[in-house]
């Protein structure tokens, strides 16, 4: 017997996570996301990995099936019921024949590297004194060949560190749910997503602030090299823009107000910079004023990103800072009108 996760007692070979994978036509991606876990330092009999097959058109059931016959850990198909459609369904379908305390989330086209799992292992056995129910972990963006890569990593990186330290002061706002992992029996007790099942985003911050409010103490972020998850970038502007307006559609159903106040605060800051410069051009006696606050606002991005991109080993995307400055403002308002629309296309379908 030994002191398991959490603090519960367990036998030495009992299951530690269950890892769930929602999965829509997603046959070209799911075998490099597999080849990862099978990589992984942690012991297969350690973890199992449940893919919920969201009725998937293009083979996806059949590679899974396939690779459950070799996998070295357990491997198991979900299929979602007829009239059960996206992710949440997915990932409530998968944690209901989940066998482990905690559940490990991650998208099908994500590559976690070899200590993903260990680092969570090491994380939570640290936690001696106050329970963890919530972790967030970093994800970092792979290039899609498009010519913004950098500009979408640095933004992309900004946002991960956000949350990082929203989390640490005990404010949390944001999370991915391409990296995150949660107590099962915390899930169950606040719910899950029943209360937020009708939106097609908001599988993982909703969940975060919910749990936040039933336990303060127990959210943690995870900075370790090891935890880090790559996702692929948008490879087109189109497709960048149908990605940031899904996450935006879940703001005005958030149910606490840091989240709110964080996405109004940013919004606030960079239109005010554009509109400074606006101003200067009308007057030019305000360009000194004009420009402090252009230098004040960098310098203070600059500092708070270099931990988060040191973390991910992307310190070069820094000198993207001001192409992005340049630009975050009109692109913010026009994410967030059309985010306000309600609708959007997502995964070949019309989702709310």
């Amino acid at each position: 017997m030994e002191r398991g996760l959490g603090g519960e007692v367990s036998l030495a070979n009992d299951l530690l996570f269950s890892v769930l994978i929602a999965a829509r036509d997603e046959a070209a991606a799911l075998p490099h996301l597999l080849q990862a876990l099978q990589s992984q330092s942690l012991p297969p009999h350690s973890f199992e990995v449940l893919i919920a097959d969201d009725h998937s058109t293009d083979g996806t059931a059949a590679l899974v099936l396939a690779a459950a016959k070799n996998a070295l850990f357990a491997l198991r198909l979900i299929a979602l019921p007829p009239g059960h459609t996206g992710k949440k369904a997915a990932l409530t379908a998968a944690e209901a024949q989940a066998r482990a305390p905690w559940v490990v989330c991650t998208d099908a086209d994500c590559r976690p590297g070899p200590d993903w799992l260990q680092a969570y292992t090491d994380l939570i056995y640290a936690a001696t004194q106050l329970p963890i129910h919530f972790v967030s972990g970093p994800v970092r963006l792979t290039p899609g060949g498009a010519w913004f890569d950098g500009l979408l990593g640095l933004e992309f990186a900004g946002l991960g560190g956000v949350g990082a330290g929203c989390i640490a002061r005990g404010r949390p706002t944001m999370c991915n749910g391409a990296n995150l992992a949660f107590r099962r029996s915390t899930f169950r007790e606040v719910g899950g997503y029943l209360d937020n099942a009708g939106l097609a985003s908001g599988d993982d911050e909703f969940l975060l602030h919910k749990m936040h409010q039933r336990y303060p103490a127990g959210v943690r972020f995870l900075a370790e090299d090891g935890a880090v998850v790559d996702t692929p970038a948008p490879a087109t502007l189109r497709a960048l823009l149908r990605q940031r307006v899904r996450w935006a559609s879940k703001y005005p159903h958030y149910r606490t107000a840091a989240p709110r106040q964080l996405a109004l605060l940013v919004l606030g800051t960079n239109l005010s910079l554009a509109v400074g410069v606006g101003l200067a051009l009308a007057r030019p006696v305000l360009w000194p004023w004009v420009g402090l606050a252009w230098v004040l606002k960098l310098g203070a991005d600059a500092w708070l990103l270099w931990p988060t991109l040191s973390l991910l080993k992307r310190r070069r995307w820094l000198a993207w800072l001001l192409p992005l400055q340049l630009l975050y403002a009109p692109y913010a308002l026009a994410v967030g009108l059309a985010a306000r629309r309600g609708s959007y296309a997502w995964k070949g379908r019309q989702v709310q």
